[in-house]
């Protein structure tokens, strides 16, 4: 099989389970940017993290690949049940919990930075930032389940995490941000 159809040259592409959309479809939009923060995700762990956070983003990179599944079917939000749960979305919550006790806590506004993975991981946070604005916006004209915006709303405040875990394991401070 060839990777290219020429299906798509005048600008639209399929959804799962049939139909032809334009590209820049809020679906096509919402779900290409979970694709980003899929790369995003991938780039932080190939310039090295923890083994311990390589294995939260390997998961975490599973999940997010469900979830862009779930939205290229145009019918999914309709389902009862998808492939995350809110039980999914409570492992974050008590992941985040379990991380956090490890760090100092925050005094102040931190910037992206510090190590190289944790500067992947700020930026992993932002495109998954971008996708919960496009997923959102997809809600408000089609139906998609609460448990994917609140997935994605916690996948974000666990990077914000992860990249503080990342310095913190490398003994290098958070970027503190220093207002006029």
């Amino acid at each position: 099989m060839k990777i290219y159809t020429r299906s798509g040259d005048q600008g639209s592409t399929s959804l799962f389970g049939g139909g032809r959309v334009s590209k820049c479809d809020l679906r096509i939009g919402a779900y290409g940017t979970l694709d980003e923060l899929n790369a995003t995700l991938g780039v932080a762990r190939s310039v090295g993290v923890p083994a311990q956070i390589d294995e939260i983003l390997y998961l975490l990179q599973n999940r997010i690949f469900d979830l862009g599944a779930e939205l290229a079917n145009p019918k999914a939000g309709d389902r009862e049940a998808g492939l995350l749960q809110d039980s999914d979305v409570g492992e974050l919550e008590l992941l985040i919990d379990s991380l956090e006790e490890t760090l100092p806590g925050l005094k102040n506004f931190i910037l992206p930075g510090g190590t190289p993975g944790a500067a992947a991981l700020h930026l992993a946070r932002c495109v998954c930032r971008r996708a919960e604005r496009e997923i959102v916006a997809l809600s408000q004209a089609s139906a998609v389940r609460d448990t994917v915006i609140k997935y994605v709303n916690r996948t974000s405040d666990l990077l914000f995490v992860l990249a503080r875990v990342a310095n913190a394991a490398e003994e290098v401070a958070d970027v503190a941000w220093k207002p006029r």
